[in-house]
């Protein structure tokens, strides 16, 4: 049987999954307000438009238009689920659940794990909440790979935002490091540290890093201080230096 798929959002995330899930049969009915639909999709003139008769609705668009959406697609006709795939927290997914119940339609959470560049469909994704499983039995067949979680929806956009913390902060102390080295001379020789250390990384490595913090946080508050005027001095903004050395300190104070 053909499945009818709804793609709220045809932006980078939303335009990939489209284009992959008409190439993987399913009839998909897309709308964006700015965006047209192109590549054999049904071009939607709302969401309304666009979510009714559909299997499955895949809001991808933003999660400050996340429950707009979910409002004006929950009143089409023989809508089935609606798949909430905005990078959101999970306060905001218990919402847009506590909204689509009330207007009697299945709904999960859904996060999207990796960039989906190149992944498109096959991108890893998380999902939570009431239709959980159902979205994985709509969507894995067609190529994607959904992951579910037993619980409310919110459980998966806590895992996504729990990575983030790690891998975003991780990222922008890379950046800032970065155009530091480059500043003073060393930029070729920091890349290689930090390639060498992500290298070399594995389970100890996290234990090493929360004991060692707790541990030296006093050091490591004093090690830091330096950094940051280090950095001012180069002219680079030290926004995360900062940030770790107010961190450290306040954790220092806490065990004294």
């Amino acid at each position: 049987m053909t499945v009818t798929v709804a793609v709220l959002g045809l932006g980078e995330a939303g335009g990939a999954i489209a284009r992959d899930l008409v190439e993987a049969g399913a009839v998909v009915r897309a709308y964006d307000p700015a965006i047209p639909a192109t590549d054999r999709m049904m071009p939607g003139a709302s969401e309304t438009d666009a979510a009714t008769g559909a299997d499955l609705v895949l809001s991808v668009n933003s999660a400050k238009a996340s429950i707009g959406a979910l409002r004006a697609g929950a009143a089409a006709v023989g809508v089935g689920i609606w798949a909430d795939m905005n990078t959101a927290s999970p306060g905001m997914k218990r919402q847009l659940a506590e909204i689509a119940a009330d207007k009697a339609v299945a709904f999960a959470g859904v996060s999207i794990m990796a960039p989906v560049p190149g992944r498109g469909l096959r991108t890893p994704m998380l999902a939570s909440g009431p239709a959980a499983a159902q979205v994985a039995e709509i969507l894995n067949p067609l190529g994607a790979s959904v992951q579910t979680l037993d619980g409310p929806a919110g459980l998966a956009a806590e895992r996504k935002l729990l990575r983030s913390v790690f891998f975003k902060g991780l990222a922008a102390a890379v950046v800032e490091a970065m155009a530091a080295a480059r500043a003073a001379g060393c930029e070729e020789w920091l890349r290689d540290n930090i390639a060498q250390e992500l290298t070399d990384a594995d389970q100890s490595t996290v234990d090493r890093l929360m004991d060692g913090t707790r541990r030296h946080a006093v050091r490591r508050a004093d090690e830091m201080s330096a950094a940051t005027d280090m950095l001012t001095e180069l002219g680079v903004e030290p926004t995360m230096a900062g940030a770790t050395r107010d961190f450290l300190t306040r954790l220092a104070n806490r065990h004294r």
